[in-house]
């Protein structure tokens, strides 16, 4: 079993944990933030993250596995392929929404048997949208599975049950509060999702 001590000494040790001066996806300016490409760029690693999510719900009858693009994807397919059952993947609509839906010919069994995981949740905004593409087929939702919550609790998704792996409090502050802005120190913008 992997404990929280030894999922974030993986993190910092892969990378995925970073420290600086970064601008999030939000606006708003943290002092750290998770790069999980960083860490699932490395498959032993990645399966061994996976371990978790197995172990939390191999005993929970599961069907399939589904996870949002990006990372999710990546992390519905090894949870899948370690508990021996088929992987899907949400992506966004093709009518350029901001729903997603499963394409590519995937199609469920009535009454499968769905655990859904994705990678970092922040305001849960992925996690929603699949959960609304599941809700939209004829399947169980047994639960879901993130590998780092950054809400610190503050995100569920009732009435399905939320595991995360990792759970990290990381503080963020508006431009105009930010400490580190103050300080002078230069600013960074990770990842490749659009600020809002």
């Amino acid at each position: 079993m992997t404990t929280d001590e030894q999922l974030l000494e993986l993190f910092e040790h892969s990378g995925a944990l970073l420290t600086g001066h970064f601008l999030l996806s939000s606006g708003k300016h943290s002092d750290r933030y998770v790069e999980k490409f960083n860490l699932l760029r490395r498959p032993r690693d990645t399966e061994a993250v996976c371990r978790g999510f197995v172990e939390k719900f191999q005993d929970s009858g599961i069907d399939v596995v589904a996870g949002p693009t990006t990372g999710g994807i990546l992390l519905a397919f090894e949870v899948a392929r370690q508990l021996g059952v088929e992987a899907a993947y949400a992506e966004r609509a093709s009518d350029g929404s901001l729903q997603r839906e499963f394409r590519r010919g995937t199609t469920f069994a009535p009454g499968a048997r769905v655990l859904l995981v994705d990678d970092i949740l922040t305001t849960g905004g992925s996690v929603r949208e699949t959960v609304a593409a599941l809700e939209r087929e004829n399947v169980e939702i047994v639960g879901i599975g993130v590998l780092v919550d950054r809400s610190a609790g503050k995100v569920s998704f009732d009435p399905y049950s939320l595991v995360s792996l990792l759970s990290l409090e990381i503080e963020a502050w508006d431009a105009a509060d930010c400490p580190l802005c103050r300080a002078g120190v230069p600013l960074q913008k990770p990842g490749t999702t659009a600020v809002r």
